[in-house]
């Protein structure tokens, strides 16, 4: 589906930041995938509420998502440098005294929602994000009351009749902090607010903590939501060793959807089988654990991964695979090395900013957005250089021709692609000098399936469907 062009009403420094966010994200992500965007109401009053995983980008990714102007609330922090101020505030965001930001600022508190009540009545959309902060884990947090209340006491004022929707959101990045990687925006069904007036304001407090638990109840549905997080690494170890075979032959999905909704469905699947096994059957869980240590240990003791043995027995399609590898790699070596010698000053201002504000001695959700910002300013000054010198010796229309990216885009693959070329050829040469190792690793590996195999059918289907928002 193709975006539709926003409302020439938005203000031109809006419309500008959307262009080049959408030219950042799509230079940053290698795809966006948005999933049911049928769902999101084209006019009138909306409160996009979403979880939080990537810091800043969320709101890019949403902003950029969508067919209309969102403004988003974001904290007060964001506003202490005047220009920064001044871009954020034409471009819609609106600034929210956290209680952790000043918790004697009540005051500012109410403005915000004021502040978010005239923009609801001129039918535009507000983006929320309810946890309240943004975090690495596969778990959504607490969803604070903040959004509920707004929703109910504007639609109050109004006598129910203003027709404000509430539009559940769920965020999936399959590597946030890797450059080239997928992004799922995933829109849940709409919420009335008034559906959900009956006993305010008699009973506010209720009617606030029941609309907040269905904001929760369905973002949880579209994200991998995992409430006891002790659990990650088992997902994510039958996730890699059975999702190929889950594709194949699945009691989940049973319509034809995009791969990274796919890919959700079945991980939620995975998550919720293994929590049927941990709790029906602990030592059974146990015993899989134990096997999955030893196998993981004896990967690390090879230097190794899980993909990279899952290949080895087809060792011999691998040889031909490599041969091949080689002689495209040799041919298109030229144009990767054009393009990775003009990335590579700009590669570098990245690197630099990502290690020193992207706090990743605490986690990873400022990485993306991080290397966007920098990637935003550090190849458009750069590459603009470059054209504008180029131009100057050889004129147009060859600065066009130089202008494109495709050399630099091609430079990323090819390395990349290189990278894991003399990954696979060192792995094969591993497991060839140590073929008994080898052996009792895929041993070891095919244990570890056939009882993944044997519990997925002691699963009940129902124990894999997830409860759908009526």
């Amino acid at each position: 589906m193709r975006h539709s062009a926003v409302s020439a009403s938005a203000p031109i420094p809006y419309r500008i930041s959307r262009w080049l966010l959408r030219l950042a994200t799509g230079f940053y992500f290698t795809r966006i995938e948005r999933f049911h965007r049928e769902r999101v109401p084209r006019i009138g009053p909306v409160i996009f509420t979403s979880n939080h995983p990537n810091s800043i980008t969320d709101a890019f990714v949403i902003g950029t998502s969508v067919p209309r102007k969102v403004n988003f609330v974001a904290t007060v922090q964001l506003f202490r440098w005047p220009l920064v101020r001044w871009l954020l505030t034409r471009c819609g965001v609106i600034p929210l005294n956290r209680l952790q930001d000043d918790p004697r600022a009540m005051r500012t508190a109410l403005e915000t929602f004021e502040a978010c009540f005239r923009v609801l009545e001129r039918g535009e959309a507000i983006g929320i994000f309810p946890e309240g902060i943004t975090h690495d884990d596969p778990q959504l947090k607490t969803v604070k009351t903040g959004a509920a209340r707004m929703a109910l006491e504007l639609e109050h004022r109004h006598g129910g009749r203003l027709g404000l929707l509430i539009v559940p959101v769920g965020l999936t990045f399959s590597a946030k902090e890797r450059y080239r990687s997928d992004v799922l925006v995933n829109f849940g069904e709409p919420i009335r607010v008034a559906e959900h007036l009956a006993g305010y304001p008699e009973r506010k407090r209720d009617c606030i903590q029941r609309l907040t638990s269905e904001i929760e109840r369905r973002i949880k549905t579209l994200i991998l939501h995992l409430p006891k997080l002790e659990r990650i690494r088992l997902v994510q170890a039958v996730k890699g060793l059975y999702l190929d075979r889950l594709r194949v032959g699945n009691r989940v999905i049973h319509e034809p959807v995009p791969p990274q909704v796919g890919e959700l469905m079945l991980t939620q699947a995975i998550a919720r089988a293994v929590d049927f096994i941990c709790d029906r059957q602990p030592n059974r869980a146990v015993t899989f654990a134990r096997d999955l240590d030893h196998y993981e240990r004896w990967l690390r003791r090879l230097h190794l991964t899980d993909e990279e043995l899952a290949h080895f027995p087809g060792k011999t399609c691998l040889l031909w695979r490599s041969f091949g590898w080689v002689l495209l790699g040799v041919g298109l070596f030229p144009v990767a090395a054009f393009g990775g010698l003009h990335r590579w000053l700009p590669n570098r201002v990245v690197g630099r900013a990502i290690k020193r504000f992207a706090q990743l001695s605490v986690n990873k959700t400022h990485v993306s957005t991080t290397g966007i910002l920098a990637g935003l300013a550090s190849f458009s000054a750069c590459y603009g250089a470059y054209i504008a010198v180029f131009h100057a010796l050889f004129g147009w229309p060859a600065s066009l021709w130089y202008g494109l990216p495709v050399a630099s885009l091609g430079a990323h693959h090819y390395f990349r692609q290189a990278r894991r070329f003399v990954a696979s050829v060192r792995c094969m040469g591993v497991l060839l000098r140590a073929p008994l190792a080898a052996r009792r690793l895929l041993a070891l590996r095919d244990a570890l399936i056939a009882e993944i195999e044997a519990a997925r059918w002691q699963v009940p289907a129902e124990a894999l469907t997830l409860e759908q928002p009526a």
